[in-house]
């Protein structure tokens, strides 16, 4: 580790992800950095709000998906209890719509779990700076989005990204999985991963729920 953070009181970190192999890999690297105190774990949103208010760190390093609410729920409901603790996401979801739902969200930094330690670090402590923090290619996003003109309307459930409305409107036309991997040629595996994501994000416990939230959308 090359970062060398000084000066001050430590920077108090919790780290949120569902997978504990990573989540402790991460808590790792970051106690030992100096002036970097990790005070909290949590793997689960629901847990992770619950964890903030206890708390009170400066940053959240936080995961998008997540097994009950969305880190991007998770994220709301801390920036608005908690201004002043700064959210990190930190996940695999490289698409605009998650990214845009994210910083509409409160979240002061995006980066992508392929970013090196170095640059995880230097974004952590960016954010407790008060700092806004994007990986190179969430930046060129951003600035591309600020560079295109306006959208007409807001896309139905903004949380969701287009392919997994594309596969939420599939589901509410009654379409089985394996006809959804056909239909928009993918892979059987990732389309359980988008269903399963869609579930998380709309708070739904099976498909017959997901159905009912599409149609009275507008979807199928």
């Amino acid at each position: 580790m090359t970062l060398q953070p000084s000066g001050g009181d430590p920077l108090r970190v919790m780290v949120v992800d569902d997978h504990p192999l990573f989540r402790f890999g991460l808590c790792t690297v970051l106690a030992e950095v100096p002036q970097t105190e990790v005070v909290g774990e949590a793997a689960t949103g629901l847990d992770a709000v619950s964890a903030a208010r206890a708390l009170r760190p400066d940053v959240v390093v936080m995961d998008l998906h997540l097994p009950d609410v969305s880190g991007i729920e998770a994220t709301r409901q801390i920036v608005t209890e908690l201004p002043e603790v700064g959210v990190l996401v930190l996940t695999m979801f490289d698409d605009s719509e998650s990214v845009f739902a994210a910083m509409r969200a409160g979240a002061r930094g995006y980066l992508l779990k392929g970013a090196g330690q170095d640059q995880i670090v230097r974004a952590v402590h960016g954010v407790g700076r008060g700092e806004a923090i994007f990986g190179p290619d969430i930046a060129t996003r951003v600035l591309g989005y600020f560079n295109s003109p306006p959208p007409t309307s807001d896309p139905v459930f903004p949380e969701l990204t287009s392919r997994e409305r594309e596969v939420l409107a599939l589901i509410a036309e009654g379409q089985s999985n394996s006809i959804i991997a056909r239909d928009l040629s993918l892979s059987p595996k990732t389309v359980r991963n988008h269903v399963s994501s869609i579930f998380t994000k709309l708070h739904v416990a099976d498909r017959a729920q997901a159905i009912v939230r599409a149609r009275n959308a507008g979807l199928g």
